[in-house]
């Protein structure tokens, strides 16, 4: 009777072991490039999301008309200013007031300083939020810093206005705005995209 010797009886587990190791491992790339995909994806998704539900607040891109048929004086809404900076962002930038009242349908302007820490001239793009989002349709900028890529150079400080007005047709229920900012270096984009363009 003849028995199995014992090397092909261990070679078999292990060459089970290697094919169920280099199905898990394949499993896992493609996990990971699913991943990464779909972090690709998830902006444009967010913003047509954002768009059809009105959420997080994204205020207008370009300046708006002032359409409001007068200033209604029965009421009085808060608005507040705050911002944040991108990590590896070395940029101060705050609001120089940080809130006011206004009346629907009055202009008012704000300004906001910034000034570039570093020795060499960055490239910031402020991008704005409002909260509550159901607010966004109803605070429209007239001007703003945020429609344009701000450049400064090393050790630079500006004070950067922003004009708008809140729609009379903001809902009753809403008596308190904020307006928030999220500074992005973006001086590598704006490299890549001269490097392209020549």
């Amino acid at each position: 009777m003849n028995k199995p010797e014992p090397e092909q009886t261990q070679q078999e587990p292990q060459t089970e072991h290697k094919q169920k190791n280099t199905k898990l491992i394949k499993k896992l790339v493609l996990a990971v490039f699913a991943m990464f995909g779909f972090g690709f994806a998830l902006v444009p998704l967010y913003n047509v999301f954002c768009d059809v539900t009105g959420l997080n607040g994204k205020t207008n891109t370009t300046a708006a008309e002032y359409t409001a048929d007068g200033i209604d004086t029965s009421r009085d809404i808060r608005v507040q200013f705050i911002s944040h900076v991108t990590s590896g962002m070395p940029w101060k930038f705050y609001p120089i007031t940080e809130e006011v009242t206004v009346h629907p349908g009055e202009i008012k302007v704000v300004k906001f300083y910034a000034k570039n820490n570093a020795a060499e001239e960055i490239v910031g793009q402020a991008v704005p939020s409002i909260s509550p989002g159901t607010a966004h349709t109803y605070f429209q900028k007239i001007e703003c810093f945020c429609f344009n890529q701000q450049p400064l150079k090393a050790h630079q400080a500006v004070e950067m206005a922003v004009q708008f007005y809140i729609d009379p047709e903001l809902p009753k229920d809403i008596s308190t705005v904020t307006l928030s900012y999220t500074l992005f270096n973006v001086t590598e984009a704006v490299k890549s995209s001269v490097i392209a363009k020549n």
